[in-house]
């Protein structure tokens, strides 16, 4: 991560929370998720990419949602029947409630990007893990599903943090292998030109639903990754794991099964 980087999106992490006790009960209810083999990279709980030579790949959106383009992008991904995977803000999970339901409505799945964007690496154990729990506790009441992985604001986490976080809430870290930098508003042909140049099967391919730009890229970005043959799929999905929302935990999908 580079200082500019750091400092466009600091910004976000000047959002004041307020005083919050974690609910026990539900920071406790996430039952363990085992990392299939093969999948970690980076760390034993982290993943950047998923290994695989089938032509699939995972598009996530962070730091949503936002009141007018995050609507703009479901529409995009509905008229071409892609999911995709929001880790959100817990405080703009809050400000619009609407917007959270209905990108689990429309079959996205929702990942935990903490509640006021922080740098995680420079906290400690105890603020971390609030930050974790309050966020997906709003996501909760307001989706009624918990999220299953995590992704922390600017990849900034240390491994000691990873592997604390994987124990004691079972998320996985979940950075990516595509960063277009569209948080320095290169323009949209640029964004669409990187993550199609850059693409590869078992991409994580990162970019903000936040960001105009951003996201008046994604009708040549999305078209042009089908015309180059690939589909798309949740990160739970593509690390094997049941389709997010359903209701129940069933362990991870075995080879055959339909996801």
């Amino acid at each position: 991560m580079t200082l500019l980087r750091r400092e466009f999106l600091g910004g976000l992490s000047g959002i004041v929370a307020s005083p919050f006790i974690a609910n026990t009960a539900t920071a406790q209810q996430a039952m363990p998720r085992p990392i299939p083999a093969g999948v970690a990279h980076g760390g034993a709980t982290t993943i950047t990419r998923i290994p695989t030579q089938q032509p699939i790949v995972a598009m996530t959106f962070d730091d949503g949602p936002h009141e007018r383009y995050t609507p703009q992008l479901l529409d995009m991904l509905r008229a071409r029947n892609i999911r995709a995977t929001f880790y959100l803000i817990g405080r703009r999970v809050a400000l619009y409630p609407a917007l959270a339901r209905r990108i689990a409505d429309e079959g996205h799945e929702i990942g935990n990007h903490t509640w006021t964007h922080p740098r995680l690496s420079g906290l400690g154990q105890g603020s971390v893990l609030r930050e974790l729990d309050r966020t997906a506790e709003v996501i909760r009441t307001t989706v009624g599903q918990t999220p299953h992985t995590m992704r922390p604001p600017y990849g900034m986490l240390r491994e000691s943090q990873r592997r604390m976080i994987h124990a004691e809430r079972s998320y996985p870290t979940i950075l990516w292998s595509i960063d277009p930098e569209d948080w320095r508003r290169p323009g949209s042909s640029v964004i669409t030109n990187r993550i199609l140049g850059r693409s590869h099967p078992g991409a994580v391919i990162l970019a903000h639903d936040i960001i105009g730009s951003t996201v008046a890229a994604m009708p040549a970005t999305l078209d042009g990754l089908i015309a180059r043959g690939y589909r798309f799929a949740t990160v739970s999905e593509m690390m094997g794991w049941p389709r997010w929302g359903r209701s129940r935990w069933r362990g991870p999908v075995q080879q055959g099964d339909p996801v």
